[in-house]
């Protein structure tokens, strides 16, 4: 069930800190001591401290606010004073950093151009999510597409993978004459990632696998295995069922976040590949 697999947050949404931080710099520097005025427009309501003439304007206040209770941070009045100072150090650090000439080095002017794209890429693709949302509808029919893919069944399995059929139909003769399964895998395989554990698969759902496994798992009596080697791209196998049983598959309700989640980043990367596509890149 590939979309149970816990997926982390929208990869092509990241709202870095350091882009936080660095949109707190501002355009252009002081052009001297006395500082840069605040705009005429804007009265001390609509600033939470003023450094060397320099409007530190309540808006930046808010907005990293909001970011903090997103994090669960709680907005009191404590928080905000903390809020401020920090806000108002940042500011005497960024003037500082002006008249060092330190903001306008190639180094930093780079780390603020990979910021200011990352806000944006990030703006706009939740804004383009909001405008697209996944349907209950859209949701429902993906569930029952997985469920019908996934089967009713699952198998714990054991393979051998070799490189040619002769070598396959060599371990299935050594298998009848009696040899153990497991002792044959760790000796034979090249299925380096189950090779030491006697070519044990834990139990899957046929959906896992290539189709000609697959297929095969279905047609190998529980505690058997198969008469005839199984072909895919990676080479030649020799399965063994140990046990079948019903797949337990989770209801809608407890997978809907997961599945949305990744619905919306399908979506995003389709909306990427479609823009590269219509985009002149030299």
């Amino acid at each position: 069930m590939k979309f149970l697999t816990p997926a982390a947050a929208l990869a092509l949404l990241p709202l870095a800190a350091a882009a936080q931080d660095s949109a707190t710099l501002p355009t252009k520097p002081a052009a001297k001591p006395a500082a840069k005025p605040a705009a005429k427009g804007a009265g001390k309501d609509e600033r939470i401290a003023t450094v060397n003439g320099v409007a530190v304007p309540k808006a930046r206040m808010d907005f990293m606010m909001l970011t903090q209770r997103q994090r669960g941070t709680q907005d009191n009045a404590e928080t905000r004073a903390m809020m401020r100072e920090e806000l108002v150090n940042r500011e005497i650090i960024v003037q500082e950093a002006q008249k060092s000439g330190i903001a306008k080095s190639t180094e930093v002017q780079n780390q603020v151009d990979i910021a200011r794209q990352e806000i944006i890429v990030s703006a706009y693709l939740n804004d383009w999510v909001r405008k697209h949302p996944v349907s209950d509808a859209e949701l429902q029919r993906e569930y029952d597409r997985a469920k019908a893919e996934t089967g009713d069944k699952e198998y714990r399995a054991r393979h051998i993978l070799v490189d040619t059929e002769e070598q396959a139909k060599s371990l299935i003769a050594d298998l009848k004459k009696g040899a153990k399964f497991a002792e044959l895998a760790e000796k034979s395989s090249k299925d380096a990632g189950t090779r030491e554990r006697g070519g044990d698969l834990d139990w899957s759902p046929p959906s896992r696998f290539e189709k000609s496994f697959g297929d095969a798992l279905g047609q190998i009596d529980k505690g058997k295995f198969s008469e005839q080697p199984v072909r895919t791209r990676y080479g030649y196998h020799v399965i063994l069922v140990e046990d079948v049983r019903q797949t337990r598959f989770p209801s809608l309700a407890e997978v809907k976040p997961q599945l949305q989640q990744q619905m919306v980043q399908n979506r995003i990367s389709e909306l990427v590949r479609g823009l590269r596509a219509k985009a002149k890149v030299e």
